[in-house]
């Protein structure tokens, strides 16, 4: 798609803002390229495996280990000119097909999705983007399906916007937040009204240093029902140009940090750790995630 310099859609206000990379488990992937450019996912990890005493029984391009529990999946991408087709195929034996149709009308993303063997998992959207909007609208293809519809008015620097959806089975709203965000340069800063209004969360980043990427952040979330807050500040420095680290707290004193290395491009080792500072004996966890591309 054509690059409109908009407010985007309702799903990157506060985008930014919000922390990523924290691994808590163990992952592991590997992706390759064809010559033609067709992305295929070959297997990976096979020294994992027998570390882990897993048995080979698929060929898998990505694993992940949550204790006890190990998910592997393939994930393959296929493009022909505009469209794009990702198949998923994990564990479980489910297959997760999205077709993606870049611009068949000017500013517009057709995308559909759907899930075997859930007959009822079907799902068409429609993306448009504006230079002063961002909608989105999606249907699911059942019977009564749900439907749902953002939309985002605004610019570059400020947009404010709304995400419903509306469950036709049961007549019911299941979903109604509102949000509003400012972008310069180097801050983000956004308020969104969530859960139906029960929760509202404020979100601020900042970019103090560009040349070390060096930033700070916060989010608030505050609960009208329960009435508690839940503030995380976080704080992101290049150690050189192909290692970061990144930390966050909360004032429930669970603590977060991670390293990240590019050791080639597109390739990255992350090394990441929390632990609640209240029960720091029994609470303490590594994670560690290893991104391969040639």
């Amino acid at each position: 798609m054509v690059f409109v310099k908009g407010p985007g859609l309702y799903s990157d206000i506060g985008k930014r803002a919000r922390g990523k990379d924290y691994q808590g488990d163990q992952k592991f992937t590997l992706t390759t390229y064809t010559a033609n450019g067709v992305v295929s996912i070959l297997h990976f990890c096979f020294l994992y495996f027998i570390f882990c005493n897993f048995s080979m029984g698929a060929i898998t391009s990505s694993g992940t280990k949550k204790g006890d529990l190990f998910i592997a999946d393939v994930n393959t991408q296929l493009k022909n000119k505009n469209i794009t087709t990702d198949v998923k195929v994990d564990t479980n034996s489910n297959v997760y097909t999205t077709i993606t149709v870049d611009e068949p009308a000017p500013g517009v993303k057709a995308i559909f999705s759907f899930v075997a063997p859930d007959q009822k998992s079907g799902k068409v959207e429609l993306q448009y983007l504006h230079e002063y909007a961002g909608i989105s609208t999606s249907l699911g293809l059942t019977a009564k399906p749900i439907v749902n519809f953002s939309g985002v008015a605004g610019n570059g620097k400020a947009a404010f916007g709304t995400d419903i959806s509306f469950d036709t089975a049961t007549g019911n709203f299941t979903k109604y937040n509102a949000g509003v965000s400012f972008t310069t340069a180097d801050l983000v800063a956004s308020l969104a009204l969530n859960d139906k209004g029960e929760t509202v969360t404020a979100s601020y980043f900042h970019t103090v240093s560009p040349l070390t990427n060096t930033a700070v952040g916060a989010e608030l979330t505050h609960s009208f029902s329960t009435n508690e807050n839940t503030l995380t500040i976080g704080t992101q420095h290049l150690l050189d140009p192909l290692t970061s680290v990144k930390a966050r707290v909360n004032n429930y004193g669970k603590a977060s940090a991670l390293i990240q290395h590019e050791w080639r491009p597109k390739s990255l080792i992350t090394i990441s750790g929390e632990v609640d500072t209240r029960a720091i004996e029994k609470s303490a966890k590594v994670g560690l995630a290893v991104a391969l591309k040639p």
